[in-house]
């Protein structure tokens, strides 16, 4: 019965929590989630690029 109880706590707090969250609108989330995607394409480009010239670096030292 305490498990219940502090469930039941613990489901209040979480509510109380999330209304004092400042939800973004929906275009700041449009905005973020482009954003995020176009930093997640370029860093990953970025790291394939030094992954692709440091295999190379280092077949030609094993050669």
């Amino acid at each position: 019965m305490d498990f219940l109880r502090r469930a039941q706590e613990f489901v209040r707090e979480v509510v109380a929590e999330f209304r004092k969250v400042a939800w973004p609108s929906r275009q700041e989330l449009i905005n973020s989630t482009v954003v995020v995607i176009t930093v997640t394409v370029v860093v990953s480009l970025f790291l394939g690029a030094v992954d692709v010239m440091l295999a190379r670096i280092v077949e030609r030292i094993l050669r």
